[in-house]
This record gives structure tokens, sequence and C-alpha cells, in this order.
């Protein structure tokens, strides 16, 4: 008995050495449209004073903070309206936030995000638009940007400005 605990012990702390040491030097990013784990990258700490940038990047890579204390990535589409950066969130016809997706309900539990642009990462905060202009303006950013992105009908989107953290 003490010899099965013992080889018990030795699977469960490697385990946890995978974890906590392995996991986050790999970093299992997302690949298309599954989710990974760990963003790696150069963590960029200067202000960003202006995220037009953005607009010549297809999707973006945002890792979000879950219930169970490991991280979950994405990949998203993300837009600039007058310099500021906004990510977006296709809610289906019958889909409720933040419940229809798991980054939208882990960002609705805590904020901080990490977003991967390119080999840069950027730590920041995720605050749900609820203005109409600002909501607007990224709106129109977004059908800009995607022209042939199919909203299908009843569908909305949820919009996300990232500040900083």
């Amino acid at each position: 008995m003490k010899k099965a605990f013992k080889f018990l012990g030795v699977i469960l702390g490697g385990l946890v050495l995978l974890v906590v040491v392995v996991l986050p030097i790999t970093g299992f990013e997302p690949h298309g449209r599954t989710p990974g784990l760990w963003l790696k990258g150069d963590v960029v700490t200067a202000p960003v004073t202006d995220w037009s940038f953005v607009d010549a990047i297809e999707t973006i890579k945002l890792q979000t903070s879950t219930q169970y204390l490991l991280p979950h990535s994405v990949t998203t589409y993300c837009v600039s309206a007058n310099g500021q950066l906004y990510i977006t969130s296709l809610y289906r016809a019958g889909m409720t936030y933040p419940a229809g997706r798991s980054w939208n309900t882990d960002v609705a539990r805590d904020p901080r995000v990490r977003i991967k642009i390119g080999d840069k990462v950027y730590d920041r905060k995720l605050v749900f638009v609820s203005d109409p202009a600002e909501y607007e303006a990224a709106f129109q950013a977004k059908r800009k940007k995607y022209p042939k992105q199919v909203i299908p009908p009843g569908a909305k989107f949820m919009i996300f400005h990232a500040v900083e953290s």
C-alpha cells in the first residue's frame, strides 16, 4: 500500500511540475480556433497612444484567467477606433453575455488580460463598451476592417475597450 501511495505521489508531483514549470515555458498558445494556455512574447510596458497599427493585423491572441487558476487563450479579432484598441466577440441569436463564450466569462470575472500581437505581449484590462457612441465607432471600424464577415440574423457583437491595467 505504501508503494502505491509513493507511486501516486511521484505521478502527482510530476504533473504539478509539468503545470508549474514546463507549460509556462512552452506556452501552448492557441492555434486557429483551438484555444491554448499561456501567451509568450516580448512584454511591452510602455504606454501605447495609437493602436491603429492593428488595422493591418487580421487576428490577435488573448489570454484570460480562468476560475481554475490556469490561463485560457484564444485567437480573436480586434480593431482600432480613434486610436484606441477594441476586441470584439460575436454572439449569435440566443446566446447570452457573458455565458456564451468562456473567455468573455473570464473577463467578466477578472478583466485583466494579456494580448499578443505579433511577438509583442501587452498586459491590459478589458472594459465592456456600453456607451452607444463608442460602441458604434468600434462597430463601424470592425465592419470596415472585416467587410466579408457575415453577421447572422439576430447576432450582436460584444465590444471591449482595452485600457492600461
